[in-house]
């Protein structure tokens, strides 16, 4: 399967969940090592787990050398507390993120993409964008701290 097959799926996974995820937006996850898929995820309803969470979970320790396909930037940090999706996927050991849209909320903002840049991942973003754009239609992100609480 091309870099494209790989998004779609998890286009379609994040689409599954749209509307059902309280505030936070629906996202799609896959994970990829030597051409198979080793895990995958999406936006649990309510807003948790994350779909990387739930990918790298299902992944093991199948995820180190791995690429992940994600819909949407991976957060830089929780609302809630505990290791972001970015720390998730370094602490994991994926080799590269392919990211098809960019996410500007304060939880992400460019900042996981830097994480996953400063640790050495190659970082992918764009791929199927339109596509995966149409998904956050309504999705209003937070831009400071406080909108969240």
């Amino acid at each position: 399967m091309t870099d494209e097959e790989f998004m779609r799926r998890a286009i379609d996974l994040a689409r599954t969940h749209v509307g059902r995820t309280a505030e936070n937006p629906s996202v799609g996850c896959v994970i990829v090592r030597n051409g198979a898929v080793v895990g995958e995820g999406v936006t649990g309803e309510g807003g948790r787990p994350h779909a990387e969470e739930q990918a790298l979970q299902a992944a093991g320790d199948l995820a180190r050398g791995a690429t992940a396909y994600v819909t949407l930037e991976p957060c830089a940090r929780r609302s809630a507390g505990g290791a972001s999706c970015s720390e998730l996927l370094v602490a994991a050991g994926v080799a590269r993120v392919v990211i098809a849209a960019g996410d500007s909320s304060v939880f992400a903002g460019g900042e996981g993409c830097r994480r996953l840049h400063n640790a050495g991942i190659v970082i992918d973003q764009g791929l199927l964008e339109a596509d995966a754009s149409t998904l956050y239609a309504a999705y209003r992100p937070a831009k400071t701290l406080e909108s969240r609480r």
